[in-house]
């Protein structure tokens, strides 16, 4: 129930479910007494800012059973613009048992840190800020060990991370589809890489998985001192 797509809230679904409570509660109240597994359930704060029923929905969750919540700080209305607020996650977390996760606007190890004193959350849930950025998780653990200085990363291993991860994306979905996904991968990679227009031009433009890849190494085999991670 996060989601703000307007394709999928044209549906009354994704965000969209958070206008009608009593609709909440009879899926959730379906969906937990028909598996075994735990339900877990990802909400936005409200519908928009001055509907921001967050706290009553994350309640509905928790009197049906659902084993964990996470909170995106925002409404459906406010989409991905604007800062995310941490205020309401608070409040839910505050009011209830079960594990809550805050996610939104979680794009460097501080900020995470900063959003966990904030809320007093469980955990985090980090979507967009690991686009092109993964290793963000492992920057993130040596600043919860009081270790500030993160983690190095050299041009062999970040080569390696983005073939990795391109090779799964080609086995995942097939050729075809794969290429297509990567792109939007490649691209967020390039987000982080300095000196890197020239190769997400031609990266995003190749029609096949070996094409890709071989750009990949194409551009970690510069020996120009010019691959690095931007700033």
């Amino acid at each position: 129930m996060g989601c703000p797509a307007k394709k999928v809230c044209r549906k009354l679904a994704g965000s969209a479910l958070m206008k009608d409570e009593k609709l909440v509660e009879e899926i959730l109240t379906a969906v937990v007494a028909a598996v075994e597994v735990p339900v877990t359930l990802k909400i936005r704060t409200g519908w928009d800012p001055e509907h921001r029923n967050g706290p009553l929905i994350a309640r509905i969750a928790e009197d049906v059973g659902v084993q964990s919540l996470a909170v995106h700080g925002r409404t459906r209305a406010c989409r991905y613009k604007g800062d995310a607020e941490y205020e309401t996650i608070a409040r839910i977390k505050e009011s209830l048992s079960i594990p809550v996760f805050a996610n939104g606007d979680l794009t460097t190890p501080e900020k995470s840190l900063e959003v966990l004193r904030l809320t007093n959350a469980d955990g985090l849930m980090i979507g967009r800020g690991a686009q092109g950025r993964p290793w963000i998780f492992r920057e993130l653990k040596l600043f919860l060990q009081n270790d500030n200085k993160k983690p190095s990363l050299d041009k062999t291993e970040l080569r390696d991370i983005m073939l990795d991860h391109l090779d799964d994306l080609h086995h995942f979905y097939g050729q075809k589809r794969g290429v297509r996904v990567a792109r939007k991968h490649l691209t967020w990679y390039c987000d982080n890489l300095a000196n890197a227009d020239e190769f997400r031009y031609r990266a995003v433009r190749v029609d096949s998985a070996s094409e890709q890849l071989n750009l990949i190494r194409e551009y970690f085999d510069r020996d120009d001192g010019g691959v690095s991670l931007a700033a």
